[in-house]
């Protein structure tokens, strides 16, 4: 049942933007770091529980729960009477620590998630594939990292915050709205509102959380990237005919936000990407 597996790191694999050092699943025991752990370190309860001790604070890691520490951070857990079984992954890498920054995993702090998500079984996930003698190292393993790092920026949550997969469920309405409305040039943020039964004030929020954009904001980059389709689809069609199917009164507008957004203008877009 239990696994643990450790990879051997050449100096190319410290190159890498991420690399895997180790991952196992094991019936915990007692760990005092007075000066931390050599490479980043996830750690996160399966069954049973246990205390976990860092930079003075001390919480229960319960099932569905983890903590993600920066290199050479000093802590400590030990397990409850009745045992804990956890899982973990260490890693390291020239980008590891910009990569988890731009992700803004919170680290030193409890991140949970719901039973049904993928988190709840990635114990079982790597149980198979390390049975079977995949190679975790180089490429491969940078590949393994980040996508785990993925799994906990959609579905980890903390300090009581949804996950950003929940965030971006509620606003499911909204997507499909703006998909089906975006050619509607009297598309804006009150209708998206009304549509989630939400003040405007409060959308802005939801959309900032799940995005770091207004939905407003949302709406033109899903215009521009309709218009985009539309260019190289269209090839005799006008650039004042495609702004306004994709909800752009002035044409001007269009252009002037086509090139803001992507570097070029609806023409010299055309002629780059149309053929």
């Amino acid at each position: 049942m239990y696994y643990g597996r450790h990879f051997v790191t050449t100096e190319w694999d410290r190159r890498l933007p991420l690399h895997l050092t180790s991952i196992g699943y094991t019936d915990q025991t007692p760990i005092h770091r007075e000066h931390g752990f050599q490479d980043f370190h996830w750690l996160h309860t399966v069954e049973g529980g246990g205390e976990f001790t860092v930079s003075g604070t001390t919480f229960r890691l319960q099932p569905n729960q983890g903590i993600l520490l920066k290199p050479h951070v000093p802590h400590s857990y030990a397990p409850d009477p009745g045992g804990w079984s956890s899982w973990f992954m260490t890693f390291d890498g020239a980008l590891a620590s910009p990569i988890a920054a731009a992700l803004d995993i919170p680290v030193a702090m409890p991140i949970g998630w719901d039973e049904d998500c993928p988190l709840a079984g990635v114990h079982g996930h790597y149980r198979e594939r390390i049975g079977h003698s995949y190679d975790f190292a180089g490429i491969s393993g940078s590949l393994e990292v980040y996508a785990f790092l993925s799994w906990l920026k959609q579905y980890g949550r903390s300090s009581g915050q949804p996950s950003l997969s929940k965030g971006h469920e509620r606003l499911t309405p909204i997507y499909l709205l703006i998909e089906e409305k975006y050619g509607d040039p009297d598309l804006g943020l009150d209708r998206m509102a009304d549509t989630l039964g939400v003040s405007p004030q409060y959308l802005n929020t939801l959309f900032r959380k799940s995005w770091g954009i207004s939905p407003y904001q949302y709406l033109v980059r899903f215009r521009i990237q309709k218009s985009k389709e539309l260019l190289i689809a269209g090839r005799s069609r006008t650039v004042k005919d495609i702004a306004a199917e994709v909800g752009f009164q002035d044409d001007s507008h269009f252009v002037h936000t086509f090139h803001r957004l992507s570097g070029m203008t609806p023409v010299q877009f055309r002629m780059q990407y149309g053929e």
